[in-house]
């Protein structure tokens, strides 16, 4: 909880600090951070962007700085903020954010969701199971008596299903005709019973023969319903809401909107995530679409990218 809490919170700090320096960035407000003299591309960490005008400064041969300053009411021109300022209840707030967590009533996305709602988000949750997603918002959404408080909405969807995922960006274009600031890809499945070690077993790793017979128990429809939901969802549900999203970066000045995908850790181990290939190589795969859609999406100012996290108590894993 504590860990994803910090990664959400760290993400949404930055649209509070005073000067912010991106190491590395050609362009502040674009998708990659671009080295100069080199082909490494890595992909911007940031839940929300300033998107002030520039002062481009060359530091070192290697690299260019970027200084993106804001003008502070109560300290104009000094380039220090107010105590106020940094104040965890401006730090964290996200009341202007309007966010779809699709997965949102359990595991990460429920923990996502929570830290979302806790500092004012409104926050529109996803599931399969539409009495998963009631109880969640029953338990999670109720009023705080400071008034922090923001809201879940809770839509069944089957993110799997094409035809399902544009009835709700639909659905939601319509509660929503001013657009979204968030999308959270975090709906995930694990259907690698089969061989998976916690089921099956392990195999004798020095025998050829008893790791072909192993791993050749994993059914193809397995693969096809892991990559269904962890990696062909991911795009269907990103260009679905990405008008929605284009719309909301006009919401709030000098922020833009963002689409975070949770994959895995699984997805950059050589290992094979204890018998479950079919899992690790879609999240893998998730990673990578990550990288094609920023640079799809940079010029419509929707910025695109990844959390990887490790093992995590969820029904997923807990499964496995």
């Amino acid at each position: 909880m504590f860990t994803i809490w910090s990664c959400i919170s760290a993400l949404a700090l930055l649209r509070h600090v005073d000067i912010v320096i991106t190491i590395c960035a050609k362009d502040f407000s674009s998708h990659l951070i671009k080295r100069k003299h080199s082909k490494t591309k890595q992909t911007m960490f940031r839940l929300f962007s300033h998107t002030a005008p520039t002062i481009r400064n060359s530091i070192t041969p290697r690299f260019t700085y970027t200084l993106t300053k804001r003008t502070m009411a109560s300290n104009t021109g000094t380039g220090k903020a107010s105590n106020e300022q940094v104040n965890r209840s401006h730090l964290f707030d996200v009341s202007h954010v309007t966010a779809v967590v699709t997965g949102g009533g359990t595991g990460i996305g429920l923990m996502i969701t929570q830290a979302l709602v806790s500092n004012g988000a409104k926050v529109y949750i996803t599931s399969r199971r539409d009495e998963v997603i009631s109880e969640t918002a029953k338990l999670y959404s109720e009023e705080k008596g400071d008034g922090q408080q923001g809201k879940i909405i809770p839509i069944q969807a089957d993110v799997s299903d094409k035809e399902d995922v544009k009835r709700l960006a639909d659905e939601i274009a319509l509660k929503e005709p001013n657009g979204i600031q968030l999308l959270v890809n975090n709906a995930g499945i694990a259907r690698d019973d089969s061989t998976k070690y916690s089921n099956a077993g392990e195999p004798d790793f020095s025998s050829a023969e008893a790791l072909r017979e192993h791993f050749w128990k994993s059914p193809p429809e397995a693969w096809a319903d892991t990559f269904k939901t962890n990696t062909t969802a991911i795009y269907y549900t990103s260009f679905a809401f990405l008008p929605l999203l284009a719309k909301g970066t006009t919401k709030t000045a000098g922020y833009s909107s963002s689409i975070v995908n949770i994959t895995s850790v699984s997805g950059f181990n050589k290992g094979n995530s204890r018998g479950q290939f079919a899992y690790a190589t879609s999240k893998a795969a998730a990673t990578h679409l990550t990288r094609m859609l920023a640079h799809t999406f940079s010029q419509t100012k929707v910025r695109v990218n990844a959390i990887a996290p490790g093992l995590f108590p969820s029904e997923v894993r807990c499964d496995s």
